[in-house]
């Protein structure tokens, strides 16, 4: 994967990093803008690059344009853990008072409507320890929440292998409250023989048909590119594109809020700097008519936002583009894309066969007492049959 190089801090710049922050060993809860220097940034662009799972969402050019447009509340903090003053771990986490509509206050990590993952970023072998240290943290504040509540948890990784194993070591109370199943790209054979598996001869004949008659109304061109040229102008294309869509018409396009468009192309930009965000585009006579973008993160990637213009639908747009986005396979530092697709979506499952389960999960904090109050509150939530870890 191309990437720019990055400043990489010694052991001591982090000791030194450390010093100026304040920041002792274990979790410190910060607010996100005492976490936005330039140190402290290279800092955690180096933990991302070798955490234990990959997370883009939670990286320094995702999560900070993140927080600096959609954290309406200013209620977000980063919680960074160090081990010998060196930062082996970050999660942004909040306190909400309100639990999904119900008055119950409680502490999870911050995940927007946009973000498609919420595991935390942790140096390889610091797993446990992450954890450990983070609910000790949340134990030793009573008043601020009776639980903790992770969202976007995809299962089986290290990362939530270690969380599972401390909570059944603790004897805490957890339970699983939420768990469904996405479409993810895997496979080590070539792209044309992951497709010919996926779709029958029928659909292929009828997808080089479509293509066959799009070639008949103009120019069709494929565009695939990881540079930050013309990101500004891309990133213009995307939004129209979105926008004069279903989306646009239901009020959940990026460019129906300011916020959510302000944070898109704060994000491209960053991503596409580091080489990280990975644009592909069907344009017919030079006019975009399906343009994707995936955040490349390896060893895995995940496929952040689509269009494409309904005017053309009859032609499979978005079918023909996904074909040319099974290219990762073909990379040799991609071995999985997440689609970040809801569960049953009526087009990647077509195409895309594997899955990936992605949780919430309820964490009980606290003494005696709160932990009893969540043990009652999580036998209410899952019908008196808790959902097992």
């Amino acid at each position: 994967m191309a990437s720019l190089p990055l400043h990489h801090e010694t052991d001591k710049d982090c000791l030194n990093t450390a010093r100026l922050l304040g920041v002792r060993d274990g979790i410190t809860l910060l607010d996100w803008q005492e976490f936005a220097s330039s140190d402290a940034i290279a800092e955690w662009d180096a933990l991302a690059l070798t955490a234990s799972e990959p997370n883009p969402f939670f990286e320094s050019w995702n999560l900070l344009p993140a927080l600096a447009n959609l954290d309406r509340g200013s209620n977000a903090r980063v919680a960074i853990f160090r081990c010998d003053g060196k930062l082996c771990g970050l999660m942004p986490v909040a306190r909400s008072a309100r639990y999904y509509g119900y008055p119950v206050p409680h502490w999870h990590n911050w995940v927007h409507h946009n973000a498609f993952c919420g595991i935390p970023l942790v140096s390889k072998g610091y797993e446990s320890a992450f954890w450990t240290a983070l609910l000790q943290t949340l134990d030793s504040r009573p008043r601020n929440g009776l639980f903790l509540h992770l969202t976007q948890l995809p299962t089986g990784g290290a990362v939530h292998t270690a969380l599972i194993r401390l909570l059944a070591g603790q004897e805490r109370p957890a339970g699983v409250v939420h768990s469904e199943q996405r479409a993810m790209l895997q496979s080590a054979g070539p792209p044309e023989a992951y497709f010919e598996a996926s779709l029958s001869g029928k659909k292929r004949k009828e997808l080089r048909r479509q293509h066959s008659r799009l070639s008949e109304a103009g120019a069709v061109k494929f565009r695939r590119d990881l540079t930050g040229e013309a990101i500004d102008a891309w990133c213009d294309d995307f939004l129209k594109l979105e926008q004069a869509g279903w989306k646009g018409r239901g009020g959940s396009a990026l460019a129906s809020d300011p916020a959510t468009a302000s944070y898109f192309r704060a994000t491209l930009r960053g991503g596409a700097t580091r080489g990280r965000a990975e644009r592909l585009t069907l344009s017919l006579n030079d006019r975009p008519i399906a343009m994707l973008v995936n955040f490349l993160a390896a060893p895995g990637s995940f496929s952040f936002k689509t269009a494409f213009d309904e005017d053309y639908s009859r032609f499979s747009p978005g079918v023909l583009l996904q074909r040319e986005n099974l290219a990762l396979l073909g990379r040799p530092d991609i071995d999985w894309c997440d689609s970040c697709a809801s569960a049953d979506h009526p087009m990647i499952e077509r195409i895309w066969r594997e899955k990936r389960t992605i949780q919430r999960i309820n964490i009980g904090i606290g003494g005696t007492l709160r932990q009893s109050l969540f043990r009652q509150l999580l036998r209410a939530e899952n019908g008196f049959a808790a959902g097992g870890l």
